[in-house]
């Protein structure tokens, strides 16, 4: 994104933002709740549409389209709460991606990316249950599962590793490394830090919907702009 501004009423929320995300990095973002990272991957993913500024993606400027079309066009992304189809099985919930994220496949091959999408996140064995039997962190993976289904060259994630405990973390975060090992790009928003640091070549820190400062992540952790306004002395020490 490119200097992207967006306003809702009389309220800036994403003020001459600019991100940049290359093939096969994975990046990090923080800030405190109301910073605007969620309205940003909003904005990547085509949900909202900016004020000024434009988003372009493999060299194309998508500003104009819709979610659908950057989803078939490679972008995909998960929530932070979990929304699956509750009343589907964990199969069907992935077909859902691989079908409309990609909508030139053929049952056969829809029906293979979903399997490929379950299996990368564990959750293979679990095909046949109705998706809302599932516990947190299952949800989670599932989220990720229908994202990977769609066969995204970008995939956005928003807190996955929320909710979770401590052994659940490490678990999603193998997940999400072995993900950008494979060459996919991420861009990460997460406020378990140590999580992020794990998997991702850069940290940008954002407040107010306006960048803060970005770089290598242990530079970012230890600047005094993100100790006070951040995470605070005891959350980076």
């Amino acid at each position: 994104m490119e200097e992207v501004r967006l306003r809702f009423g009389a309220l800036q929320v994403i003020d001459n933002l600019s991100v940049q995300l290359a093939e096969g990095e994975a990046v990090g973002v923080v800030g405190p709740n109301g910073a605007g990272k969620t309205t940003m991957l909003n904005l990547l993913a085509g949900q909202l549409r900016p004020d000024a500024g434009r988003i372009r993606f493999n060299g194309r400027d998508v500003t104009a389209l819709g979610a659908r079309r950057r989803c078939q066009l490679g972008i995909a992304r998960t929530y932070q709460i979990p929304q699956p189809f509750p009343g589907m099985t964990v199969f069907e919930n992935a077909l859902v991606g691989a079908t409309f994220g990609s909508p030139g496949r053929s049952d056969a091959e829809a029906a293979a990316a979903a399997v490929a999408g379950l299996e990368r996140t564990g959750l293979l064995g679990r095909a046949n249950r109705l998706a809302g039997s599932l516990t947190l962190l299952e949800r989670k993976r599932l989220e990720l599962a229908r994202a990977l289904a769609t066969g995204p060259r970008v995939l956005l994630l928003d807190e996955i590793a929320g909710g979770l405990t401590e052994p659940e973390v490490h678990e999603l975060v193998a997940v999400v490394g072995e993900l950008r090992a494979a060459g996919v790009s991420i861009l990460w928003i997460e406020h378990i830090v140590h999580a992020l640091v794990r998997v991702v070549d850069r940290l940008v820190a954002v407040d107010f919907g306006r960048k803060l400062i970005e770089g290598r992540p242990e530079a970012v952790l230890a600047s005094p702009e993100v100790r006070d306004v951040y995470l605070g002395a005891e959350a980076v020490g």
